[in-house]
């Protein structure tokens, strides 16, 4: 193996690590020597100092020094093609992601256990998939908050995904009945429990539950019933068809927002929906504070 093909299968390694950090999803086949090659002729030819016929007329040999000549004047071309491929897997994964959301639209936002919080006309709806026992779902819990407490134009959806333990099954079962009591606030019932100390199941939303105004002794009887069982298993198959694996997962217009991001970038996202309905339009994200 030539001095440059041992470099280029290096390169393939060194960009197929580098996406591997920036992508969550399966990633495509990594690329090929011959891939590679190919990039770097095409930068090649484009170069104002390559002449396309001469860089066609190369055998392999004279092609492997003046392809290591090049990315030794500029090494930056290695991140700035890593930066391209990233930029190219972004855009298809957004692609995607809006096309699942168009074809799920109805369970998402027509399910008629939803919780519905905020302005139920408001003109922008931003859905939250949460387990109680999740942390950033906690530290979340202000943004959401604030949200709803700045921006009477803002509807809350709010779906029960409690993946992390049993505990948070019980207490997603008790939630899903309190949501359907008229006489209880679940609002406050949502905030109480995620206020709540240590590790949160059925007793600690029982007793949540009825500080609120529920009946302890009928929650306890129904909440293994078929009801509240269905409602979460929905949210379970929205996920899978959606690929969400996490909490909090924020579903705003045409993106999927995994983790706790912050008030700031939610803030942002929201404007741009109003500004051209979709959470990416016009200037830059601000940095996570999630």
């Amino acid at each position: 193996m030539s001095r440059l093909s041992f470099a280029l299968v290096l390169l393939v390694g060194l960009l197929a690590g580098g996406l591997g950090s920036l992508v969550l999803r399966p990633q495509a086949a990594p690329l090929s020597d011959t891939d590679v090659r190919s990039m770097i002729t095409e930068m090649l030819v484009a170069d104002k100092a390559a002449q396309p016929a001469a860089v066609a007329e190369l055998d392999p040999a004279k092609l492997d020094q003046l392809v290591e000549d090049f990315l030794m004047s500029d090494p930056s071309i290695l991140q700035r093609m890593s930066d391209k491929l990233a930029e190219t897997k972004q855009v298809a994964e957004r692609a995607a992601a809006k096309l699942a959301l168009d074809n799920h639209y109805s369970d998402i936002y027509d399910d008629l256990s939803n919780v519905i919080l905020g302005n139920p006309d408001g003109d922008v709806t931003l859905v939250e998939l949460f387990d109680y026992n999740c942390s950033y779902c906690r530290s979340a819990l202000p943004d959401l908050v604030a949200l709803m407490a700045e921006d009477p134009n803002l509807k809350v959806i709010l779906k029960e995904f409690p993946i992390l333990s049993a505990g948070s099954v019980d207490a997603a079962r008790i939630a899903v009945l309190v949501g359907e009591d008229p006489k209880v606030n679940y609002w406050d019932f949502h905030q109480k429990l995620f206020s709540a100390r240590g590790q949160v199941g059925a007793d600690e939303a029982l007793q949540v539950a009825e500080e609120v105004g529920g009946n302890r002794v009928a929650l306890m009887i129904d909440m293994n019933g078929a009801k509240p069982a269905a409602v979460i298993q929905k949210t379970y198959d929205l996920a899978k068809a959606l690929d969400i694996s996490g909490t909090p997962t924020y579903i705003l217009g045409d993106e999927m927002i995994p983790g706790a991001i912050g008030i700031d970038q939610l803030r942002f996202k929201i404007a741009n929906m109003r500004a051209c309905g979709s959470t990416l339009c016009t200037g830059d994200e601000p940095a996570s504070s999630g």
